[in-house]
C-alpha cells in the first residue's frame, strides 16, 4: 500500500479481521499512476508461487488496485468529490482459482448478513463476521450506508436465511436481535392480518452475542 498511513478506521477493521504485517503491508515504492491518483494507492497480490513463462517458480503477483483520486469526478463533471476506488482484475483472479483449484466453485448464498445501524461500529461487526466464517458458517457483512429497509431487502435477495442486527440499545445489553428471513416468510404467509403479523415475534430473538454461533447453528440443525 503506497502511503505512510492508514486510517485509525481502516486499522481498526484489518486487525479486527487479524489482517497484520504478514497480510497488510506499507510500500512507499508502490506507485500507480501519477497523473491520476491524488492520494494512497493500493495493490492487491496473491503471494503463492506458480510456475512462469520461463518454468521457473515466481510469485503469483497482483489481482487489483486503486487507490484515492480526488480529481477524476472533476475532469468530467466539473465538482470536486473525494474519491476512492479499486479495480479487480477479473482474469487475473480466475486464472489464479483455476491454478488452486478452485475455478468451477460456485458462490453460495450467505447464510448470514450482518447489518451496520452505525458505521463507528463496522471493525467490531467485521470481526463477528471473522467468528462466524472461523466456525463455519457463511457470513457477510453489509458494506453500504442504506436504512434497515434496504438491508433487509439486500439480504433477502442474496438468498440469505438469518440476519444479526445490533443497535444501539442490544449492544449495551451484550445481545444482537438475529432474524429469521425463511420463517419470517413462512409465518408471513400464514398469517392473514398484517397487524397481527407485526405484533408477533415468531420470526426474530434477541441472543447474547457470545452465544451467536451456537443459535445460528442450532437453527441450521
Amino acid at each position: 500500500m503506497g502511503s505512510a498511513h492508514i486510517s485509525m478506521s481502516a486499522t481498526a477493521i484489518f486487525s479486527a479481521l487479524g489482517y497484520q504485517a504478514d497480510r497488510l503491508a506499507i510500500d512507499a515504492s508502490v506507485v500507480r499512476g501519477l497523473g491520476y491518483y491524488t492520494g494512497p494507492v493500493y495493490e492487491i497480490e496473491l503471494t503463492f508461487e506458480t510456475e512462469d513463462e520461463s518454468g521457473e517458480l515466481a510469485r503469483f503477483g497482483s489481482v487489483g488496485g486503486g487507490g484515492r483520486y480526488d480529481d477524476l469526478v472533476k475532469r468530467f463533471k466539473g465538482v470536486e468529490i473525494p474519491a476512492t476506488g479499486i479495480s479487480i482484475g477479473v482474469s487475473r483472479l480466475a486464472a489464479a482459482l483455476t491454478l488452486l483449484g478452485r475455478g468451477d466453485a460456485a458462490e453460495p448464498a450467505p447464510l448470514v448478513v450482518i447489518t451496520v445501524m452505525d458505521k463507528e461500529t463496522r471493525p467490531d461487526l467485521m470481526a463477528l463476521v471473522a467468528d462466524l466464517r472461523a466456525a463455519g458458517l457463511r457470513a457477510e457483512i453489509y458494506m453500504g450506508d442504506s436504512a434497515m429497509k434496504a438491508q433487509l431487502r439486500y439480504a433477502d435477495a442474496r438468498g440469505a436465511r438469518l440476519v444479526v442486527i445490533e443497535g444501539e440499545d442490544e449492544r449495551a445489553a451484550g445481545v444482537v436481535t438475529l432474524k429469521d428471513l425463511q420463517l419470517g416468510a413462512e409465518k408471513s404467509a400464514e398469517i392473514e392480518d398484517n397487524a397481527e403479523w407485526r405484533a408477533s415475534e415468531h420470526a426474530q430473538k434477541q441472543v447474547k452475542k457470545a452465544d451467536l454461533v451456537a443459535e445460528i447453528q442450532k437453527i441450521i440443525s
